[in-house]
């Protein structure tokens, strides 16, 4: 009996590890939970002509945006768990299940995470008529004046949103929220000085905090930027305050592990790849193992979670 189940154990092995070589046999499809030409989109079409080169197979970067990035999970969820159908997603993917009354399906149980791809931080900028230089002259002006001061997002739940709620609870501060539809408006809004603060990525505000025409008080991540080394951390200048983004692949769930492998063994080689233009889009090279992004995406869902709570937004229809 031990030399049978040995024998089936063996069999299995040999089997998984045959799986994992002959992957891919055909095309795999990397769905976008966002619109063509945007940060997401751009990532999945250089990382797959990086993938096509290895595999030998094509990579099909699969753009399909709306409901705030539900239409593509669903979309991936709901595939054949066979590896040919995979999700590259942002870290909004763990606000989404605290965010939203119901969703077609479960952040938790339906997905393989895969790898983390990046990691990103975003930039606390002002309009330069806002009369606050540095962070603690910020939450100096909002506590003289609750109230009086406003920032923007890019709408109810996304990370701008959430990152303002969270800087108001660490600080105590109050500061109206303004939401906008995109980035686009935003750092218009921004530059018009209709809002007055806002945490925005990298790339849509370098150029303008580089030519005076917005001031950076600080980034979210624990270090300072390559990017921009003169503006310290938010955590250098005395508020506990540190929040990372990503960007990440998730399969379907039961997803064979063989597979699984593969596709985090050479998608991390591939982030590696083109790291060169990584800094200019604000993202730093990661590729995780499945498990490290595992318990990452647990921990965000926490926090997220948390975040929603303590800040009372309401639930999404």
């Amino acid at each position: 009996m031990r030399a049978l189940k040995l024998a089936l154990l063996l069999a299995s092995w040999l089997a998984g590890a045959a799986l994992g070589e002959t992957y891919p046999q055909r095309p795999v499809r990397v769905v976008v939970p966002f619109a063509a030409g945007g940060a997401v989109d751009t990532m999945a079409r250089a990382l797959g002509q990086k993938l096509s080169e290895t595999w030998k197979q094509p990579v099909i970067v699969d753009d399909r945006p709306g409901a705030g990035g539900n239409i593509a999970a669903e979309f991936v969820a709901k595939s054949p768990p066979d590896g040919y159908t995979v999700l590259i997603t942002t870290h909004g993917f763990a606000i989404s299940p605290s965010l939203y009354r119901k969703l077609p399906f479960d952040a938790a149980r339906d997905f393989a995470p895969v790898t983390q791809l990046t990691s990103s931080y975003v930039v606390l900028v002002t309009n330069p008529a806002l009369p606050a230089a540095s962070v603690p002259e910020l939450i100096a002006l909002a506590k003289s004046k609750p109230g009086a001061v406003n920032y923007g997002s890019t709408g109810i739940g996304a990370p701008p949103h959430l990152l303002g709620e969270l800087f108001k609870i660490t600080t105590g501060i109050d500061m109206v929220h303004v939401p906008y539809k995109g980035d686009a408006p935003l750092g218009q809004a921004l530059l018009a000085g209709e809002v007055q603060v806002a945490f925005m990525p990298l790339t849509g505000v370098l150029s303008h905090i580089q030519s005076g025409r917005l001031r950076a008080l600080g980034v979210t991540s624990a270090t300072r930027s390559a990017v921009l080394p003169e503006v310290p951390a938010i955590a250098e200048t005395g508020v506990p305050f540190e929040l990372t983004g990503w960007m990440g692949i998730f399969a379907a769930a039961k997803t064979p592990p063989e597979i699984v492998a593969e596709q985090q063994r050479e998608m991390a080689r591939a982030v590696f790849a083109i790291r060169e233009r990584l800094p200019a889009w604000g993202y730093e090279p990661v590729g995780s193992t499945s498990g490290q992004f595992a318990a990452k995406f647990r921990a965000d869902l926490a926090t997220y979670a948390k975040v929603i709570r303590d800040a009372g937004i309401a639930l999404q229809d």
